[in-house]
């Protein structure tokens, strides 16, 4: 499963033009869907207001804020729905649970909330896949191109590696669908796993860079 990555051909692309080319064919239509795929547990979204209250560590502050894009996000999702393109996301959770994760998960919920459809893998359940590189963070845009998310030396966002090959994309869709099926319902793992945890100290703890939510 995404084993084909290592052999398949790639366009590097910068963050901008990465942003550009995803935001271009997404809004050219007839996509469908887009499924998205995160396995880091370590991000910086500077410049997005409730992950800066967070790094802050002000917790309640930051989830304020982040319940603060519930209009935006419905929003986001409406427009989707309008023109046809049904959001899937998948979200890798690793044990113990980072303070970014924990955070990331409270903004999750406010766009599950609104009817985003995400689901959550416990990264045990996929050692077997993960034996020799952690499954790839990807976004894919119907079965017509799909983006690795890549990272710098110091785990900051670096851009992506842009993928056409038709049947790639297909085999990664497949794969991707797999994985989602024995992903949990969201709020079952958050109510489980993550509504009782005490606010994170992020004080000094190591967070790579990611872009906005």
């Amino acid at each position: 499963m995404f084993d084909s990555f290592a052999s398949g051909t790639a366009e590097r692309l910068d963050r901008p033009a990465y942003h550009a080319d995803l935001g271009r064919i997404y809004s050219g239509g007839g996509i469908g869907f887009l499924n998205k795929l995160e396995r880091g547990q370590h991000f910086r979204e500077h410049g997005f207001p409730s992950w800066e209250a967070f790094a802050a560590d002000d917790w309640e502050r930051a989830l304020v804020l982040a319940d603060e894009r519930r209009e935006e996000y419905a929003q986001e999702l409406d427009k989707a729905s309008r023109s046809g393109v049904r959001h899937r996301r998948l979200r890798v959770v690793e044990f113990p649970v980072t303070p970014y994760v924990q955070w990331e998960l409270h903004v999750l919920r406010v766009r599950v909330d609104v009817g985003d459809d995400i689901r959550i893998l416990d990264a045990r359940a996929i050692a077997d896949i993960e034996r020799t590189r952690p499954v790839p963070e990807v976004v894919v845009l119907g079965d017509e191109v799909m983006y690795e998310v890549v990272y710098d030396a110091e785990g900051n966002a670096d851009g992506a590696r842009r993928y056409d090959d038709r049947s790639l994309v297909r085999e990664t869709n497949a794969g991707f669908d797999a994985l989602y099926e024995r992903g949990e319902g969201f709020f079952a793992f958050f109510d489980r796993e993550i509504a009782d945890l005490a606010p994170p100290q992020v004080t000094g703890t190591p967070e790579g860079s990611r872009g906005s939510r």
